[in-house]
């Protein structure tokens, strides 16, 4: 195969085939090293404001998420956390006595996680427990909720609409899957009372918040190849929405647009990744398979630039903000790139641990979880 920075293994669950993704350069199939880091000249700088502990996440890429005046975050043995929005202090620590697979979710004055045998849990911001529910199997995609509806992505490739109130299942979208699938992480994006859904086979959905029937489907990658792993073209990060726009990318496949109403095709890339997409304003920006991070016209899918200086270092997906794109890497540094052309402006080692989830906006600045639990409120300037 030709990724690298990414060890393939093989899994059998509920008679299916998943492949988790290792990072890291041991995990290189073609034994590659990453790249250096190239010294430049800062021209922007972060800073840190807070630094907070969630607790080790395990082997899942738990995210924290923000309310108005809070931050929550989750470890993989079911430590659910508050912090202050603005120092970062702890509020309060609860156990959930279950595994988090998936988490942080919060809307609508719930905060969400889901376990690894199929365990919803909802908690009001006071951190008392309001319902708990079960959907088919594992939850792998953080939970999300919009107009009454908690939306939960298992890892069996089902979507359930849960009642905000109760928890009870309002209705379930299923579809096939094909015999091998990457274990994915991936949610759903709500926009207008419409989840948007990537799938196994490259598919993209468009499914109606109200009561789960299908809008319509695209392909946005089909599988290619001679053999089940090289056929793999799954969508295994959460589509991105801007105006009347959808897009998605698929791993082993391309990055595609279409039209959020109809799904009509508006056009297509070669450029395949497992890492995710953002949009800002003009301009579409993608992380690909092999750690280069490239900036889009959205409207058109010309290239406006490509930075690959951090190849086989396991970039997560991109963040905008203001001038800046930030990704972060497996080392735990955090990398800030100009809108403009891409070239470095700004960089900050933050732990050991490797950066796997995107940044997030918070306030002026941004918040970054690491994969061992650490969490940091960072301006940049």
């Amino acid at each position: 195969m030709k990724k690298s920075g990414i060890l393939l293994a093989l899994l059998v669950l509920s008679g299916c085939g998943t492949m988790d993704t290792v990072r890291g350069w041991v995990g290189s199939p073609t034994g590659q090293e990453p790249a250096k880091l190239v010294e430049f000249g800062e021209t922007a700088k972060f800073v840190e404001r807070w630094h907070g502990d969630f607790g080790d996440p395990g082997a899942n890429p738990l995210q924290a998420s923000l309310t108005r005046d809070a931050v929550y975050g989750a470890s993989a043995k079911g430590t659910l956390t508050r912090l202050d929005r603005a120092t970062g202090k702890q509020v309060w620590r609860i156990e959930s006595n279950i595994r988090v697979s998936a988490g942080v979710g919060s809307g609508e004055g719930l905060v969400l996680i889901g376990s690894d045998k199929g365990d919803v849990q909802a908690y009001g911001e006071d951190g008392k427990l309001r319902w708990s529910s079960k959907v088919s199997s594992e939850v792998l995609g953080v939970p999300q909720v919009a107009d009454g509806v908690v939306i939960v992505r298992s890892g069996d490739g089902h979507v359930a609409g849960l009642n905000v109130a109760d928890g009870k299942r309002l209705w379930v979208y299923e579809r096939s899957t094909p015999a091998l699938v990457v274990r994915s992480h991936a949610s759903v994006t709500i926009r207008r009372g419409v989840a948007f859904a990537g799938f196994a086979g490259g598919k993209l959905s468009a499914i109606k918040l109200s009561d789960g029937s299908l809008l319509w489907e695209n392909s946005v990658s089909q599988p290619r190849g001679n053999t089940e792993l090289e056929r793999i073209s799954d969508i295994t990060s959460n589509p991105v929405v801007s105006d009347a726009q959808v897009c998605a990318i698929a791993f082993q496949g391309n990055l595609a647009c279409y039209d959020a109403v109809q799904g009509s095709p508006l056009w297509s890339r070669n450029i395949d990744s497992d890492k995710g997409l953002f949009i800002l304003r003009k301009h579409l920006y993608a992380s690909d398979a092999r750690g280069a991070v490239i900036a889009l016209d959205k409207d058109s899918g010309s290239t406006v630039w490509k930075n690959d200086q951090l190849l086989r270092r396991d970039v997560s997906a991109p963040y905008a903000q203001d001038e800046f794109v930030i990704v972060g890497d497996y080392q735990g540094a955090l990398h800030a790139l100009s809108r403009e052309d891409g070239r470095f402006v700004a960089r900050i080692k933050l732990s050991g641990s490797a950066i796997q989830a995107a940044p997030v906006q918070m306030d002026d600045g941004l918040l970054v979880q690491t994969q061992n639990g650490d969490v940091y409120s960072l301006s940049i300037h």
